[in-house]
């Protein structure tokens, strides 16, 4: 039973940082891409940032790329999404998901995700 369990969230000033953490079961942790998404109310849910099997490769979306950072513990089965100098508009339930090879940036292309842990950042 492949399981991924977000959390790290909260409510948090704008500037602040926070660091999501999503604890994976069920499967074969390094034969797997993983990537955060993030959905507002009234909003699609669209891609933060994604990782590689090997934690080479990553890509982030323009509007956190330089603030947030995403890293996988192999031995721990976990991925990281490190948030600072949060604003407003980062205010979301946040997802990790995973799928089989490397990530995409569709979330129609993974068939594994956590429930989420909502982020709200206040001005």
């Amino acid at each position: 039973q492949v399981q991924l369990v977000e959390s790290g969230g909260g409510l948090v000033q704008a500037g602040d940082s926070l660091r999501l953490s999503c604890v994976v079961s069920g499967l074969t942790f390094s034969r797997y891409g993983v990537g955060w998404f993030r959905q507002a109310p009234g909003r699609e849910r669209d891609v933060v940032a994604a990782i590689s099997r090997s934690g080479d490769w990553t890509y982030y979306a323009d509007s956190v790329r330089g603030r947030f950072t995403i890293s996988r513990d192999d031995a721990k089965k976990t991925v990281h999404l490190q948030m600072n100098r949060l604003t407003p508009e980062d205010t979301a339930l946040y997802y990790c998901a995973a799928r089989p090879g490397e990530p995409l940036l569709d979330r129609r292309a993974y068939p594994h995700w956590g429930l989420g842990t909502q982020v709200t950042v206040s001005s």
